[in-house]
Formats: structure tokens, C-alpha cells, sequence
């Protein structure tokens, strides 16, 4: 159902916006380059993949968090991927001016300090070769604690400008994207997808328990450890390229669970599928329903994430907490 609902989505939102195009012109907009073209071509279509892209990575790694924690209130912040994000993005933007390396001084700065923060939550978790997943929780609450505090400081210490900036990045949104993000995204996307994808069977084993996981023949620590990696390169990436956005990779695999069941060979994927449909959907509502201006697309999942997912709890409560 989701694969036949992307493509549909997908052609609702290149047609619509301040220029309208009927969805069925669109091919023939783009194959002969009629009137229109530059539109689709250069400003819809670099924000619909890339929201795509950034949905899909923020669902899988929600699933993929959820399974390891064995926890359904986990979420792709808990490992401080998230946070480290937010705290390079804002150490470049007031200390730098975000004037180094152009457009893309951010984005590194925020793939860089979220890679770091996650590198530090494992090694401060680790012991004796092995990590344990109630200390890596608590050690992921501890740096997050930390990181938002520097952002509280960097927030302080900003300009109006500099504040504005600020402000922008994190609430996330589309209005940047160009083919150049778009193809520097994809390639860290593919890799992280990959790795996530691979763990399914060994998540499903581990809900069973870390203890019964390795005696069916699941290598827990290496698990952890490819999981904790796919999650940190796919979280980084979508939040260096989207800024912050939440709520996706906490309803979409809930969603999925209720309506699939809980097998992770079908929630992984599913939730790739969902989270690219909803970032889609969301891109869409942000920059029509108050055209010509343009809500952030964080706020947007929020708005519409927050009771949709209360929703849930109350009308599946006895479902979820079976």
C-alpha cells in the first residue's frame, strides 16, 4: 500500500503550490520541458526527494531504536545524535557567523558534532568490550542533558541575526534544498539504510531478551554496535540536511506496528516507506496552507504528529502495552 501511495504523493506534491500543475502534465512538463519545468525541475522536486529521504532515515532509525531499547518510546535523539547535531549547528552559526564554507558550514558542523556526541554516548557505555543498553540510555540522557545546555549557552551569546538563524534550523524544513544537497545526502543514506536494514531478523531476536537473543545465535554486541552506527550516520545526515524534526521516527514504526504486527523485517522497511510518505505529505502542507509564506516542516509534524499519536495511545492502548 505505502510503495502505491508514494508515487501518488509524490506527483500531488510537485503539482501543487503557488504554481499549480495538474499531477498528469507532469511528465510531459518535465520530458519536453514545457512551461513550468524550471519550477518542478529546480525548486519541487530537489524538496520532495529530499524530504523522502529525510522521512525515510528518521522513521528507520526510530524502528531500529525501538527494537534495540525494546522500548516504544524510543526515539532517534536518545543516543544524543540529535542534540550533538543541534550543538555544531549552533557553535557554527554564533562562533562563526555562519559565514565559513558557505551553505555548507552547518550541515558539516552538525554531522560532525552529532557523530561525536553518538561516538562519546558508546565509548562512556562501553565496558569490558561489552555495552549495556540501560547504561547506554542513561549515558545518551546525560550528553543530550549537556549538549542542550551549550545550545542554551550558544542561544544566549547569539545576535538577532545570528538568533533568527538559530531558530530557523531547528524547527527543520525543506526551503533549502537543491540537487547539490540532495546528492551529497543520498549516498550516506543508501549506506545507513543498508546497515539498518540488515539487523531486522537479529531485532526481532532481541525482543526477546539480550540473554535469549545470544543463545539463538545472535551476536547482541554486534548488533548494538551496526545499529548504533546506522542510526548515528542516517541521523546525522537528515538532521544536518533538514534541521530538527521531530515526532517521525516515534509514530511512524508505532503506526506500522499496529497495522503490520511487530516483525522487523517488514516494520524496517515499512517505516522507511511511512516516514517518506509523511515528511512528503507534511513538506505539502507546509508550504500551501499558508502560502505565499512557509511554516517550518518541524512544526508541521509536531502540530499534526502530537494528537495523531495521543490518537493512538487512547484508541490502541490495550494493543500497545500488551
Amino acid at each position: 500500500m505505502l510503495l502505491g501511495l508514494l508515487p501518488i504523493s509524490i506527483c500531488v506534491a510537485a503539482g501543487l503550490g503557488a504554481y499549480q500543475i495538474l499531477p498528469w502534465r507532469i511528465p510531459k512538463t518535465l520530458l519536453f520541458q514545457e512551461e513550468g519545468f524550471p519550477v518542478l525541475f529546480y525548486v519541487r522536486f530537489p524538496r520532495i526527494v529530499l524530504a523522502a529521504i529525510v522521512g525515510s532515515m528518521l522513521a528507520i532509525s526510530g524502528a531500529t531504536l525501538q527494537g534495540i531499547f525494546r522500548n516504544p518510546l524510543a526515539d532517534p535523539g536518545l543516543i544524543g545524535v540529535t542534540a550533538g547535531a543541534g550543538l555544531g549547528a549552533s557553535l557554527w552559526i554564533v562562533v562563526f557567523g555562519g559565514g565559513l564554507l558557505g551553505m555548507w558550514g552547518v550541515p558539516v558542523a552538525a554531522f560532525t558534532c552529532g557523530s561525536i556526541v553518538t561516538i562519546g554516548v558508546w565509548k562512556i557505555s562501553e565496558s569490558g568490550g561489552k555495552v549495556h543498553t540501560v547504561t547506554l540510555l542513561l549515558a545518551g540522557i546525560a550528553l543530550n542533558s549537556i549538549a542542550g545546555a551549550c545550545i542554551g549557552l550558544m542561544t544566549f551569546l547569539a545576535d538577532d541575526e545570528q538568533l533568527r538563524s538559530l531558530t530557523f534550523w531547528f524547527l527543520g524544513g525543506f526551503g533549502g534544498a537543491t540537487w547539490t544537497v540532495v546528492f551529497v545526502t543520498i549516498p550516506i543514506a543508501i549506506v545507513g539504510l543498508i546497515v539498518l536494514l540488515q539487523q531486522a531478523s537479529s531485532l526481532n531476536a532481541i525482543s526477546l531478551g539480550e540473554s535469549e537473543a545470544y543463545h539463538l545465535g545472535v551476536r547482541t554486541e554486534s548488533l548494538k554496535r551496526w545499529s548504533v552506527f546506522g542510526v548515528a550516520l542516517t541521523v546525522g545526515a537528515a538532521v544536518s540536511a533538514a534541521g530538527g524534526i521531530g515526532f517521525v521516527g516515534l509514530v511512524v514504526p508505532h503506526l506500522l506496528r499496529l497495522i503490520g504486527g511487530a516483525d522487523h523485517r517488514y516494520v524496517l522497511p515499512g517505516s522507511a516507506l511511512g516516514g517518506a510518505l509523511l515528511l512528503i505529505l507534511a513538506d505539502l502542507f507546509s508550504r500551501t496552507v499558508v502560502a505565499p509564506a512557509e511554516l517550518p516542516v518541524g512544526v508541521v509534524t509536531a502540530l499534526l504528529g502530537g494528537p495523531f499519536f495521543l490518537w493512538l495511545l487512547i484508541r490502541f492502548k490495550r494493543e500497545i502495552f500488551l
